[in-house]
């Protein structure tokens, strides 16, 4: 929350002075927690790694062992494990009838109170109702979601009113260079099934 609030802080026409005792929270070496750790899921435990993270991790497959130690990753075949060791959670699946409130109020209620909520995946995976009184009630410390359902949220929502919460409009993949790879990959299938070729990212049904 701290880059949020300082932002404010930083360019409000009222600020004499910044508050010495304005603190934020540490995440080298803190816990992370990843639920759902396909391709992205596996990218952030990457890039977790190089802040000396401890990486746990939920997904219906276990990955390989080699896999695993390149990241320094744990497997908790329980997330409810998951939830009671992590700091950081951050939510990394596909929106299915499984996933959907895969994180309601008894989820939250396992989390330390000193946890932080992330959600990079879709807002149905999240109970927003119970996420509102989880963040009221100060039953976790904080979220953030670029996600939400749904989007964007009626500008009366009562997630809108937290300050404990950070939500960004669905941009995690809002780069030119990120938009570019999507053409050009959409583009590849595309003259893929023309020539009737192997489609490069087929999509399999389950």
């Amino acid at each position: 929350m701290c880059l949020h609030s300082g932002c404010q802080i930083a360019v409000s026409p009222d600020t004499k002075y910044f508050a010495v005792d304005w603190l934020g929270v540490e995440v080298t070496k803190a816990t992370l927690g990843i639920v759902g750790m396909g391709s992205i899921g596996y990218k952030v435990a990457q890039r977790a790694k190089a802040f000396n993270m401890r990486i746990l991790y939920h997904n219906r497959n276990r990955r390989r062992k080699e896999e695993e130690e390149a990241v320094g990753a744990h497997y908790c075949e329980k997330m409810e494990n998951l939830l009671q060791q992590s700091d950081f959670v951050m939510l990394v699946v596909n929106l299915t009838p499984e996933t959907h409130k895969l994180i309601g109020k008894k989820e939250l209620r396992l989390m330390k109170p000193t946890a932080t909520l992330i959600n990079i995946s879709r807002g149905a995976v999240i109970d927003q109702e119970a996420l509102v009184e989880a963040l009221q009630n100060k039953v976790i410390r904080a979220a953030a979601l670029d996600v939400t359902y749904p989007e964007p949220l009626p500008r009366d929502h009562p997630l809108l009113k937290l300050n404990n919460i950070i939500i960004t409009p669905h941009i995690g993949t809002a780069t030119v260079q990120a938009i570019h790879m999507m053409a050009e990959e959409a583009i590849a299938n595309i003259l893929a099934v023309l020539n009737g070729q192997p489609i490069p990212s087929e999509v399999f049904p389950k």
